[in-house]
């Protein structure tokens, strides 16, 4: 029997996911978590083949979830399903092990071919994804800033550029505002930006937000 793992936050997206994956597939078992600590804890009590993953979840960082759930078990193949468009987030996900990525308004489909082409071992990327990779190496050969950036300081990136104030950032991520503040001033500097205005720019430019 088939076992997947759905892991998103809307009940009502779950039960969409359900109704597609169960009516295109055979012999399917679907589980279903809310959260971050309830993914991981379903994770762990069952052999599961392929995990959808919402990057958006309460809880820890989706991107941490990610990491942690290769790192459990790392031929489990992870396709990350997300209303953020492919290149806020595309790259990063695929580089931290995702099988592969797909908005939320995909056609069901797809969600289904994706699901069938990880489960061979192969990546799924759609055209846009496969060029946005293939351009994310600069002109000059240089990786783009956002790029070396952890997952963490790619969260506070995002945090501030859609107008969240350091303590909002720190409320949502568990932290204190000193280190949130700590984190805003080692992104300017890593990044070569002088203020927080630039950094929001930079943001924007680079379609990191929406």
């Amino acid at each position: 029997m088939l076992r997947i793992l759905v892991a998103d936050d809307h009940p009502v997206v779950r039960r969409g996911l359900r109704q597609i994956l169960s009516d295109q597939l055979p012999s399917v078992m679907i589980g279903e978590a809310g959260n971050a600590a309830a993914t991981l804890q379903l994770f762990g009590e069952a052999n599961w083949d392929v995990v959808v993953l919402d990057i958006s979840m309460p809880g820890r960082n989706g991107l941490e979830v990610l990491r942690e759930l290769k790192r459990l078990r790392s031929r489990v193949p992870v396709l990350v399903l997300s209303i953020h468009p492919e290149e806020q987030f595309a790259v990063r996900v695929v580089k931290a092990g995702a099988a592969g990525y797909l908005g939320k308004e995909s056609a069901p489909e797809e969600l289904v071919r994706a699901v069938k082409t990880v489960l061979t071992g192969r990546k799924y990327l759609t055209p846009t994804v496969a060029e946005h990779l293939a351009f994310v190496v600069e002109a000059d050969g240089r990786v783009a800033r956002h790029e070396l950036l952890s997952d963490r300081e790619h969260h506070v990136l995002r945090a501030i550029a859609i107008g969240k104030t350091v303590s909002q950032i720190a409320a949502e991520l568990s932290l204190s505002v000193k280190t949130v503040s700590t984190y805003r001033t080692r992104l300017r500097r890593k990044m070569g930006l002088k203020t927080t205005a630039e950094l929001i720019r930079y943001a924007l430019q680079n379609h990191l937000v929406t």
